[in-house]
């Protein structure tokens, strides 16, 4: 019991049911700790932006093959826009075989407009290729940072580090201190985490005090049928992609359960961005893929955002008696590709998003958005976590892709064999080296490789042990005394120290 009490995932989810509760049987006061959630938020997003930076860099310097920080940048875009189509396809076939708006014979002239003006106004910030590529260029290294742009940030990340790791070793004293200072904001980090269930509390009970759950009466086929397609998604899709990948998508979202606890009360998939990419990395992926893939698939990796953008615009026009032809259908598609990218970070995306394909699609009133607004903050909680499982999926699949993970550490921790808990990862930080445990050499062209004596202190200082059971990959073996005043052993079986890989 007390051990659970401890636990951030326990707090999490008590605080989520207190601010139910609240919400329900106290709405006035619930709406007040509205800034408890939005102080959460603001915690975390202020760091983001060195994090990223950081993280990106380190990963550039320590891959030192800036053609394999192509190559993945390249292999991941492939891969975001193919998983993206999948989700917009899915939306599409959800809204035809179940069709949610189908008689609620909504007239337009009824709704009122002056609730979309906030949203409207901004749908140039989505709409066109020049002006979307433009946005990605920030106006000065400060202003990137300022704002908090994580595009504008990675772009910046992208030369820095190409431009270090091509210094080589005069560039390593810089390297080590960004990497340090990484390390800094990473321990931030952990004690900001401390303070999820808190914004957890706040955020949900704000909405449920403010909102309520009347508000999904009306519209709650469209919210059910959203919340059933992102979990055949996730189950499904998501899913087959991890098993092709060799891994267990069930096994992924238990290793994520604290992060997926803050995102669903929160429905912020910003405010857990520095613990994903720190457990990612402890799960054998290279930081220099976490820190290129995660960044990018905030913008560009939208998958349950893209499954919902899809589903609404089909369920206004069915609210609003508008057929559709074929013709129509392709248009939705291909706009819905071009503004589902980059969309983060803009105030209410999800609903300037679809204002911006409506107005590309003339036949579906715009001012149908007005039907989707009092559910858009709990479709926003689907949202946030299917855009978030996405974007950890893609991580693993481009790790895998690429060879940038090792499997034996990746298994060793989804199978529950590692500390997984949030806190406790961000307090440890990255390990400068792994305790390997080969299998014994069992042929005579299997020979150990050659062994060097390393003192019995160097081995007790690493934390966590970690074994593998495949010797062959090992490149470099020194023999460790594993209690004082034994000799070293090197077979049956080796205790070895390996450098850990970045």
């Amino acid at each position: 019991m007390r051990r659970l009490s401890r636990s951030l995932f326990a707090q999490v989810v008590a605080a989520l049911v207190a601010g139910v509760v609240l919400g329900i049987v106290w709405p006035d006061f619930a709406v007040a700790l509205k800034p408890l959630g939005d102080g959460f938020i603001k915690l975390i997003k202020m760091a983001i932006a060195p994090l990223v930076f950081g993280v990106v860099v380190h990963g550039i310097v320590g891959a030192g093959d800036l053609r394999k920080v192509g190559r993945v940048g390249l292999k991941s875009l492939i891969y975001f826009e193919a998983v993206t189509t999948l989700a917009l396809l899915l939306g599409l076939a959800l809204a035809y075989l179940f069709e949610p708006g189908h008689g609620m014979n909504v007239d337009t002239a009824s709704l009122d407009a002056r609730a979309l003006s906030p949203y409207t106004d901004r749908v140039g910030q989505v709409t066109g290729t020049v002006d979307f590529l433009m946005k990605i260029i920030p106006t000065t290294v400060v202003d990137a940072f300022a704002k908090g742009d994580i595009l504008q940030v990675l772009v910046i990340a992208i030369l820095f580090g190409s431009g270090l790791a091509l210094l080589g070793e005069a560039g390593k004293p810089l390297a080590a201190s960004i990497e340090r200072i990484t390390q800094v904001l990473f321990k931030v980090i952990g004690f900001i985490v401390r303070l999820a269930p808190l914004g957890v509390l706040g955020a949900v009970a704000f909405t449920v005090g403010k909102y309520g759950v009347g508000s999904l009466k009306q519209l709650g086929m469209l919210v059910g049928l959203f919340y059933a397609g992102v979990a055949f998604f996730v189950l499904v899709v998501l899913g087959a992609i991890m098993r092709l990948a060799g891994f267990s998508i069930l096994k992924l979202l238990g290793y994520l359960r604290e992060e997926l606890t803050v995102v669903a009360g929160t429905a912020s998939s910003d405010s857990v961005l520095p613990q994903v990419m720190r457990k990612l990395e402890r799960l054998g992926i290279k930081d220099s893929t976490v820190g290129l893939v995660i960044p990018t698939g905030y913008s560009f990796n939208l998958d349950a955002f893209s499954l919902y953008l899809t589903l609404a615009t089909v369920f206004i026009a069915q609210a609003t008696n508008t057929p559709l032809t074929f013709g129509h259908l392709l248009l939705i598609l291909g706009i819905a590709l071009l503004t589902s990218k980059g969309a983060h970070g803009i105030p209410g995306s999800a609903i300037v998003v679809l204002a911006a394909t409506l107005s590309a699609v003339p036949d579906i009133p715009v001012i149908g958005l007005v039907l989707v607004l009092s559910v858009d903050w709990f479709v926003g909680i689907a949202r946030a976590l299917g855009n978030l499982i996405g974007n950890c999926v893609a991580t693993v699949v481009i790790a895998a892709w690429e060879g940038d993970i090792d499997r034996d550490q990746a298994h060793r921790v989804l199978d529950g064999r590692a500390d997984t808990d949030t806190a406790g990862i961000l307090a440890e930080g990255p390990l400068p080296l792994r305790l390997l445990r080969p299998r014994p050499w069992s042929r005579a062209s299997d020979a150990a490789p050659e062994t060097s004596p390393v003192e019995s202190t160097q081995c007790a200082a690493i934390r966590p042990i970690v074994w593998s059971p495949n010797p062959s990959k090992i490149s470099k073996v020194m023999t460790c005394k594993v209690k004082a005043g034994q000799p070293p052993r090197t077979i049956r079986p080796a205790a070895v120290c390996l450098p850990r890989r970045r």
